[in-house]
């Protein structure tokens, strides 16, 4: 799946300053995570099991 076809949102830890802002795109099989200041550098998929696993520990 191309970045330009998923649906980014921002995460509603990265606040509402221009500053350090992260945004996710959720797929079927994958989890997509990407720098909203450097979107052009591409993104980090993992699976969403991974994601899971990784977001409960935080929470």
């Amino acid at each position: 799946m191309n970045s330009r076809d998923l649906v980014w949102r921002k995460s509603s830890y990265s606040g509402n300053t221009n500053g350090d802002c992260v945004e996710v795109a959720l797929s079927t099989e994958t989890v997509s995570v990407r720098d909203t200041k450097a979107r052009s550098a591409g993104e980090l998929r993992v699976p969403a099991e991974a994601w899971q696993a990784f977001v409960s520990l935080h929470d």
